[in-house]
């Protein structure tokens, strides 16, 4: 990685000394490389730019937001670029609130709303071009010669539909705002600062929970990303089974290598960490170390999601046998929690109670271990006292979209006590799970641990399965297995 001149910021034009890096190379700049960088660089302004496919949605959902806080100054940022050691960052990911309403992704932007009398007027405040006269495009750590190019403010504007500010010039806007206004609160401190007097928790949280909930249904864009998303997701789990030798020979890391890289080439990233559990690191609901053995004869199981450069995630889950074959026993806890799948699938449809398919997968769960003998019936016992989850533990699903946990701080009301409507996408995905060190159960049993998850569409009929394309039953999960290896 190439060491910056200049790490924090350049010469302004309020001639502010220059911040040398401690223990940089270059002590000064002289007069002659300021001046001979200034000059001699060719116009790259884009003039023929076309909106993003998403502009006609993002206008749409700036319309409902506009109507539902009427007068009110809404202020929705991106976020800021988080420090990962030093002087590096993470890779930005934008705040779901503003790529929703904005189809920007550019860290440091922010949304304002402004009131007006039919509505509200809508800006975007992003960061310009890097300014070559003061030298900020070579000599500033976020430079554009050191980060890449951005896209000026009219360019902005082209592609968003959105007329465009400097976002430098926006926390003094803020500080001498007037009348009532709401920011979504974690994203930004520099804003949120310039609003400290202007706003409470309890009406910010009221703006973010709306923006949640806008979520629950999705549009037809939104459904084809999320189909994007799972179709790559599927491509990405077949990379996985193609190169299972390979893991044995590793660990659980080649796995979660494997299908990053597939996220990579096809989307923006993973949409959450992924999970590749082999053995009875299955059995830890979210083991990301990824760093344990990949042994024949055991199972692995893959939970991971490709993100499409929209921000839209998949959320899949597979166990696989390694050998390509399921052993008695894992075949009869797979089939139990397909069983159990098929049920919760079944119960997704328009008018159903969010709740009711987590309830059939539940009940289905819960007469297996009956009729296994690990717990004492009657099912309807075991149900009202929850004795099921020492071996399922988690919910059945959640609602998929920008976030993996989509709409999370949604109204209870409308989320899981709420009634399914078409474009409602979400995971169905029960399990069982017995801990390697769990003596309530057969030695057979223990450290074995299956899950499988698919994204369900809600329509007008009944539901999609937009992740039909992963085999789910076990024997077509051997016989998609046999292929891909052969």
């Amino acid at each position: 990685m190439a060491e910056e001149l200049i790490p924090e910021t350049p010469e302004t034009e309020t001639e502010e000394p220059i911040k040398q890096r401690k223990n940089g190379l270059y002590l000064s700049v002289s007069d002659e490389l300021a001046e001979n960088m200034k000059s001699g660089w060719a116009d790259t302004e884009l003039r023929d730019l076309a909106p993003i496919e998403q502009a006609q949605h993002t206008a749409r959902r700036r319309a409902a937001l506009s109507a539902r806080f009427p007068g009110e100054r809404l202020v929705i940022p991106a976020g800021n670029l988080k420090t990962r050691s030093n002087d590096t960052e993470y890779p930005f990911r934008s705040s779901v609130e503003y790529a929703y309403l904005t189809g920007n992704q550019t860290e440091d932007g922010v949304l304002v709303l402004e009131p007006t009398a039919d509505g509200h007027q809508a800006t975007l405040y992003l960061l310009p071009r890097s300014n070559r006269e003061n030298g900020e495009f070579w000599l500033d750590g976020q430079g554009e010669l050191w980060v890449g190019r951005r896209h000026s403010l009219s360019e902005a504007e082209l592609l968003y539909g959105i007329p465009a500010s400097d976002v430098r010039e926006l926390p003094e806007k803020l500080k001498a705002a007037t009348g009532p206004v709401r920011v979504v609160r974690g994203y930004d401190a520099g804003i949120e600062a310039a609003l400290t007097d202007k706003v409470t928790a309890e009406r910010d949280e009221e703006l973010r929970v709306f923006l949640s909930e806008m979520r629950l249904v999705k549009d037809d864009f939104e459904i084809g990303e999320l189909q994007k998303a799972v179709d790559s997701t599927v491509r990405g789990f077949e990379d996985v089974v193609k190169v299972l030798d390979k893991a044995e020979a590793t660990s659980e890391r080649y796995v979660e290598g494997t299908f990053f890289l597939r996220a990579r080439v096809e989307g923006n990233d993973v949409g959450y960490g992924t999970i590749a559990a082999a053995g009875p690191h299955a059995c830890t609901l979210h083991w990301v170390r990824n760093d344990g053995p990949v042994r024949s004869g055991d199972l692995l199981l893959l939970d991971a999601g490709v993100e499409t450069h929209t921000l839209y995630t998949a959320d899949v889950t597979r166990t696989l046998p390694v050998n390509g074959t399921y052993s008695e026993i894992q075949k009869k806890i797979y089939d139990a929690v397909y069983e159990a799948q098929e049920a919760g699938i079944a119960a997704v449809k328009p008018g159903a109670k969010y709740r009711d398919f987590h309830d059939a997968a539940q009940r289905v769960l819960a007469e297996k271990l009956v009729e296994w003998g690990l717990v004492e019936g009657p099912v309807e016992r075991v149900l009202e006292l929850g004795l099921q989850r020492r071996w399922t533990l988690h919910g059945t699903g959640h609602m998929l979209g920008m976030d993996v946990h989509d709409c999370a701080v949604a109204r209870t009301e409308t989320y899981v006590d709420g009634t399914l409507e078409p474009g409602m996408v979400l995971t169905v995905e029960p399990g069982l799970y017995f801990q390697a060190d769990d003596l309530t159960v057969p030695q057979e049993y223990r450290g074995i641990g299956v899950r499988i998850e698919d994204d369900i569409l809600v329509t007008e009929d009944g539901n999609r399965n937009l992740s039909a394309g992963l085999p789910r039953r076990s024997d077509e999960v051997e016989s998609w297995m046999a292929s891909l290896k052969g």
